[in-house]
Formats: structure tokens, sequence, C-alpha cells
């Protein structure tokens, strides 16, 4: 502490007025350079010199200087308020800081080393040309720097924050809908098993009729085969015996006897009926209606575990003039003849497209597009934002709000910031196209094969419109829920 003090005593001294010899009042510089209090200098120069005419001399290497010329000193002013706040700071004893090397209170802050600087630090030869700025005074810019930073800092973390609950919302979007799926899964799946155990009982009640009509037709086959035999049997012991007879007895009736035996043909009885035959044939038929409920069955599972079929038509106010619209705007074809259409901020001028008339702000929805490019020509279908430029070049990615695939030389290609050509097991003729816009899922699938194409990923905040396009002569699409 007495170090401390010694310290704050001869920084007190650098900083006194010569007359007064207290720290400065308002320090005021003159001609020569020196420093003192602008009071006590007033007072000096008010005192009558040896010649009235004479200019006041400095009282400290008596040079002459000009009252008038006094320049307040506001960089000292300062220094010796900082030195008045140190004053009344808190002993040393009450946990500051000191130097480690002098222990003595650190004032003083280098900037050119970032270093914290006591008295004797402060005049040592390697700070002595470095910037060197009371604590206070170093610490504003950094202070400035600080909450800077502490801005950007909460401007990202509002930004995670965001993100956090925007996925969040997604997450519980999606266990909604896993939910729902469920149900309705096992909902089907009894109906199902309901279906199956009654086409079984059928089926085999069925099999049981047609076991028990074997059975019966293989007893009168058994029994008349028997009768058959017996007949054969009585015959041939006749013949046999009469060849053992004289020929006077062999004689006797003989062409009586040769006209019956060869008049006796052979019935060939049949074990089972023409009529039972072909219900045995006919049987797999039966399942044929399982077969179609199997069929309807899978349709209904993955409708009800798709997207709402969505009824939508197209928007003639957004269509390009080289777009030909059916009557009940359901189909689309490309023509070269321009159609006459009045200009509007709504229609394509550029790019030869078309929208849906209504767009989705929320929920899962799906419709099918029945495409036919031909020879040379291409169809473009997906999901726009409401703002998608309508005037001049259209860049069709993601980027641009638009999430899109085109069917273009026997080839799919997806329509990212790149477009990618996708292998298929065969080129789709339908597509079914479903939007998740909670989710922010946009999926391509074959109608027919089911097979996948595409999906997206994106992050939808305001109105979702299906999106089509067309190019080349003869080129056309058509709607479908």
């Amino acid at each position: 502490m007495a170090s401390s003090a010694t310290s704050l005593t001869t920084l007190e001294d650098e900083v006194s007025c010569p007359i007064c010899q207290a720290i400065l009042r308002e320090p005021v510089t003159i001609d020569c350079g020196h420093n003192f209090c602008r009071g006590c200098l007033t007072h000096y120069c008010e005192i009558p010199g040896p010649d009235p005419g004479e200019q006041p001399i400095c009282p400290l290497c008596k040079d002459p200087f000009h009252p008038g010329g006094l320049r307040p000193n506001w960089q000292l002013a300062s220094v010796v308020e900082n030195i008045e706040k140190l004053k009344s700071a808190p002993p040393s004893g009450l946990g500051e800081d000191l130097c480690e090397v002098h222990e003595e209170k650190i004032y003083f802050f280098c900037e050119d080393d970032e270093t914290q600087l006591c008295v004797k630090c402060r005049e040592a030869l390697e700070h002595r040309t470095h910037t060197v700025r009371f604590l206070e005074d170093a610490a504003d810019p950094y202070r400035e720097q600080i909450h800077r930073c502490l801005e950007s800092l909460k401007n990202e973390r509002e930004d995670i924050q965001g993100i956090q609950s925007r996925e969040d919302q997604r997450i519980q979007v999606l266990l909604t809908q896993v939910a729902t799926k469920r149900e309705k899964v096992i909902l089907e799946f009894e109906h199902m098993c309901q279906f199956l155990e009654r086409q079984q009982y059928l089926l085999l009640t069925q099999l049981e009729e047609l076991d028990g009509d074997i059975l019966k037709q293989k007893d009168e086959f058994e029994s008349l085969v028997q009768g058959e035999i017996c007949r054969f049997d009585a015959l041939i012991s006749e013949l046999e015996e009469k060849l053992e007879r004289p020929a006077r007895e062999l004689l006797k009736d003989i062409r009586s006897t040769l006209i019956r035996c060869e008049g006796r043909r052979c019935r060939k009885p049949e074990a089972v009926s023409p009529d039972l035959g072909e219900r045995i044939r006919d049987f797999p038929q039966q399942a044929l209606q399982l077969q179609r409920e199997m069929k309807t069955f899978l349709e209904n599972l993955l409708f009800e575990l798709d997207c709402e079929p969505a009824l939508i038509s197209l928007d003639p106010r957004t269509s390009h003039p080289k777009l030909l619209l059916s009557e009940d705007y359901q189909r689309a074809q490309f023509s070269y003849k321009w159609q006459t259409s009045p200009d509007s901020p709504q229609r394509f001028d550029r790019a030869i497209c078309v929208l849906a008339q209504d767009g989705f702000v929320g929920g899962r929805h799906t419709w099918v597009v029945a495409v036919n490019p031909v020879h040379g020509g291409s169809c473009t279908m997906g999901v726009v934002n409401h703002d998608v430029r309508r005037k001049g070049e259209l860049r069709l990615r993601p980027e641009e709000g638009i999430w899109a695939v085109r069917l273009a030389w026997g080839f799919v290609s997806a329509l990212g910031s790149y477009p990618t050509r996708l292998s298929l097991e065969e080129n789709p003729k339908q597509i079914r196209v479903s939007l998740d816009y909670e989710v922010g899922w946009v999926t391509f699938i074959n109608a027919v094969t089911q097979e996948p194409i595409h999906t997206f990923t994106a992050s939808f905040t305001g109105k979702i419109f299906p999106f089509f396009g067309l190019w080349g002569r003869g080129s056309s699409f058509s709607l479908s829920s």
C-alpha cells in the first residue's frame, strides 16, 4: 500500500501547478510549453512588473509569453481528472490488482503490447515510445467492440433459436403424421384381416365341396368299374368253358354266343365328370376377387398414407400466350401460335409456364400430372413461391423459389441449383406431385409404378402454387387428383 501511495504521489507531482504546487485546475499552456492553472496564471499576470509595458515572463524558464495566447490543455485536464478518480478509488488492500513486478497499483494500459502498467512500468524504457492510456480511457474502445460482438452473437443466437423452433415444429408435424399413419395402417389392416378371413372361409368351403364331390364320383366310378369287370369276367368264363367242350357242344348256339360276345363293348367310365373337372379347373378364378381386393387394399393404403388429393385448375391469368388451355382448365398444350391474351403482372411473358389458380399455405396435398412430351419437347412440373418472377428470364431452381423436375428427350432431371439427370427404371407417363408444407417436402413419384423420382427439402413461408411448363409442338399435360 505504501508503494502504491508513493506512485500516486509521484504522478500527482507530474501534473502539479508550479505556482500553487497543487494539482492543476483548468490547465493552460503558454508559449514556452509549460502548464499552469488558469486561475494561478491569470493572477500572476495581474501582478505589475518593473516595466509596465513589458511582457510577463514564465515563472519557470523566464521566457516572455503573451497573456492573450493561453491555450487550454484538454489532454492534461483529462489526465488530472483520471488522477482524481484514482485518488477516490478504494485502497489496494480491498481486492485491487497490483503489478506483478513492482507490486504497485495498475493505472495504465499499453496499447502496443496490450499490457497493464503501473507508474514504474510506464516509465520503463520499453514503453516510452508506446501509446499508453489510462485504464478507463483504454477500456472504452474495447467496450464498444464487446458491445458489437454481443450484438452479433445475440443475433446469431436468435437465428439458431429460430431454426430450433422451426425444426421443432417440423418434428412435431412429422410425429403427428406418423401417429396418423399408424392409426390408418392399423385400421386398414383390420379391415383387410376381416376380409381375408371371410375369403379364406369361402375358398375352404368350396374346396371341401370339391373334395366331397370327388370322393362321391370316385365311389360311383369304382362301383361302375366293378360291375363292368364282373360282366366281363362272366363272358370270359363262358367262352373259356366253351373252348373246353366237344365240337358238338361247342357248335351248339355258337352264333348266338359269338354275337353276344362280339357285340359287348367296354364302356369307358370317367372317374371325374366334365362338370367337376371344370369346377376344379376354374377354381383359381375364385381367387380373382381376392386379387382385386388386395390391389384395391394396397391402393387405398398408399392413398391413406399419402397426402390429401388437391383439386387444382390452371390459371389463365398466368398462362404464357403459347399455351392452349382446355375449357375446364385441366389440360394445356404447347403452340407456336401466340394466343390473344391481355398482358398483366401475373402473366409469364418469356417462360412458357402456367400456375394453378389456388395455392397452399399449409397442409399436405397431392396431384397427378399425365405428361406427353413429344420428341424434342419437354414438360416441367413442381411448385413455386407466390412471388416468383413473371417477367423476363426465369431460372428454374430453388434459389428462385422454384422446386421442379423436367421430362425431356426420354430423361427426367431434377432442377436444383444445377440440373441433375435422374436414373429411373422407366420413363414416367404420370407423375404424382406431393407437397408437405409444414415439413418442407416436395416429392415426385411415378404414379403408375410408385417408383420415387426425387424429393426437394425447403422452408416455406408464403403461399405455394403448383407450377407447369411446356416446350415443343404437340407437347401437352393433363391434371388429375
